[in-house]
Formats: C-alpha cells, structure tokens, sequence
C-alpha cells in the first residue's frame, strides 16, 4: 500500500520551475532518499506536500486522500509530520517544552501531553537534556530536537530535511542509527540527503532531482548506475 502518491506536481516560481511534472510513490512503512544538485527543487517538493507552497498544478494523496492545496496545520493534523533544514527551536524554552507544544497537536491534557514527549525525548536520546534550554544544545541535539518536536504530533509519514546536514563527522552515525530505528516504528520516511554513503544505506527507494525535474526512481543500486543521476549528481559529490 502506497502512504503517499505524487501525480504531475509542479511549481514555478517567476519563470522558474522548481518543480516540473514530477509523479512518484511512498510504498507504507518504507524510507525514500530525495537526492540532487542544490536548486534541484527538492526542498520545494517537501513544501509542496506539505502546504507550505501551493503547486501550479498536481495531485497529492496521503492515505488515499487528496491534500492537494490544504494548510499545513490541516496536512501535520492528517498524520504529516516535517523537520526543517533550517533549525528553529523556542531558544528560550526547554527541551521538553519545546516537545510538550508538539505534543498539543494532538493532546490537550497537559499531563498526558508531558509524558508523551519525556517519552519521545528518551526515544531520541536527550532525556538527561530535558530541563536544558534550546539554546543550550549543540547541532547535533538539536537536530535530534527538530525530530523531537515532529515526531510529536505523532505522524504516520514523516518528511526529514537533512537531518545529518551540518553536524560534525562523530555525531552522524548516532543520527543515522536513530533514523533507523525511528523506521521501526512502523514511521514511513521521506528523507533529503547530501551524504550520498548515508542516503544509499538508510532507503529502500530513491528519487532523484535535476534542474526541478524527475530523473530516476528506483532502489539504491539501480540509482547508483544510472548514467543521468552519475552526470548530474553522483560524479559532483565526494561520496566520504
């Protein structure tokens, strides 16, 4: 079964096609790696499903239903959840209250709310963190944060922008590791990723983007010797 379904969804932006007739499919329980030169309009897509932007034309189904056009907070409701490339945690807030406002999406007795996100906060690994202020994490927890705070509004589909994307070199094998086990879950994942090593180990489809446009899909040795991923992306990037 298909969580998710993408049909012609395209987007232009001054005469500018950040996204061109792009279709594909989200196989329930799966993870899809989204990888591309930057301006490849992978972040757009993200925006696209989620309703952050609305596309020019296209479909979006989610669970069979279409959410082409909804707000974001309709869409995060359905069982949508996002992390952001750009990290941007209540700095001034704890840990767990940070958690706790995700956790009111979908609960509103605040003892109830509380121990959900002390629960999803040990799930990432900051439990000994959870009375810190935001401002107080490093990077790498607060990416683990930005997680945190999506998984929150407990989502069954949960799109992740670069969750390994400007960390250090120790932390990312914890963050692989936890997207891991977040799959486990029973959580399908749409994740975009640099680290082409990461991306090929961590997914069991892969889409890739150039120039706003589809030009593979397939499992993660198929994208590695297709010819238009290596000459648009595989042989620019250093694999280590």
């Amino acid at each position: 079964m298909n969580i998710l379904s993408v049909k012609n969804i395209s987007k232009s932006f001054g005469g500018i096609h950040a996204n061109s007739d792009i279709s594909f499919d989200v196989p329930q329980g799966t993870i899809l790696g989204v990888i591309g030169p930057n301006g490849a309009g992978k972040s757009t897509l993200f925006d696209l499903i989620t309703g952050y932007t609305k596309p020019d034309q296209g479909e979006v189904y989610y669970k069979e239903k279409n959410i082409f056009g909804l707000r974001p907070d309709i869409i995060s409701n359905l069982g949508v959840g996002r992390t952001f490339q750009k990290l941007k945690p209540f700095a001034d807030q704890t840990l767990l209250e940070n958690v706790m406002i995700g956790s009111f999406a979908k609960e509103s007795n605040i003892t109830k709310a509380r121990n959900a996100a002390l629960e999803i906060i040990e799930f990432v690994d900051l439990i000994e963190k959870r009375h810190h202020f935001a401002r107080e994490l490093s990077t790498g927890q607060r990416k683990r944060l930005e997680l945190a705070r999506a998984m929150a509004t407990k989502p069954d589909l949960l799109l992740m922008d670069e969750v390994t994307g400007g960390v250090d070199q120790k932390t990312i094998p914890g963050l692989v590791e936890l997207v891991k086990k977040l799959k486990k879950t029973g959580v399908t994942i749409i994740t975009i990723e640099h680290n082409i090593n990461i991306i090929m180990d961590i997914s069991d489809n892969i889409l890739a983007l150039d120039q706003g446009k589809k030009i593979a899909y397939g499992i993660p040795k198929e994208i590695q010797n297709n010819k238009q991923v290596i000459d648009a992306y595989l042989g620019t990037v250093d694999a280590a």
